[in-house]
């Protein structure tokens, strides 16, 4: 009967044991891999989110412009087919969309994990803008005039700032977080929980059942024989 209890407490101990080093770090490595299973983190799509704003809100106030000085036709004949620099804010549209498409694909596409696309896109958009300022006749036409270049310049900073400081810092952060805990569950001693056979506990020889049967026959053997 001892045996037994002993067999039964030795199981439930083992199996609570194997639960305790095993379901923590699996159920963390779980989750980070579910995480890495993404097509793209929550914080890069909301990089991507901005990134596309800032081509529909140029898009939307470029159009705005259009209507305010006359008419959509005749200033999109007069702004893209007789382009001229020192007028025209089509170039701020282009350079809109230009922004959009290399750090879509870049960050979203490619899922790129360095700073030098948006590098390339932030000091384009900033020598241009400065340049058009400066070269241009903008100012002389009206609010538009500062709207659009202050704006541009504006967003594109901000989507510098919030890659560089917020999307891939959090992102290596994590990569580092599921690297440590895989590493710590590797190098911990794994008990799996799993059926023991009775087999493997037995009462010692010197057993209380055993001593009761050799005192049972000695009492026999002096017995006297009639």
């Amino acid at each position: 009967m001892a045996s037994q209890c002993s067999s039964v407490d030795s199981r439930a101990t083992l199996g609570g044991v194997g639960s305790i080093n095993s379901t923590p770090a699996s159920a963390r490595i779980e989750s980070y891999e579910g995480v890495e299973k993404k097509c793209i983190s929550d914080v890069r799509r909301t990089f991507c989110l901005f990134v596309t704003f800032d081509l529909l809100f140029i898009t939307l106030l470029w159009i705005i412009e259009l209507n305010v000085n006359g008419g959509i036709q005749e200033e999109l004949k007069k702004e893209v087919l007789e382009y001229d620099y020192h007028k025209s804010f089509f170039d701020i549209f282009v350079l809109a969309a230009f922004r959009f498409t290399v750090l879509i694909l870049a960050y979203a596409v490619c899922r790129l994990r360095h700073w030098w696309a948006i590098a390339i896109t932030t000091a384009i958009t900033s020598a241009f803008l400065i340049a058009k300022v400066i070269i241009s006749k903008l100012l002389s036409q009206g609010a538009f005039g500062y709207l659009l270049p202050i704006i541009s310049f504006i967003l594109v900073w901000i989507e510098t700032w919030f890659l560089d400081f917020k999307v891939l810092p959090q992102e290596a952060n994590d990569e580092n977080r599921y690297l440590t805990i895989q590493n710590i569950a590797e190098r911990a001693p794994l008990v799996h929980p799993g059926p023991i056979s009775d087999g493997q506990f037995y009462s010692p020889p010197d057993s209380v059942a055993d001593s009761d049967e050799e005192l049972d026959d000695k009492h026999d053997l002096e017995k006297p024989i009639v």
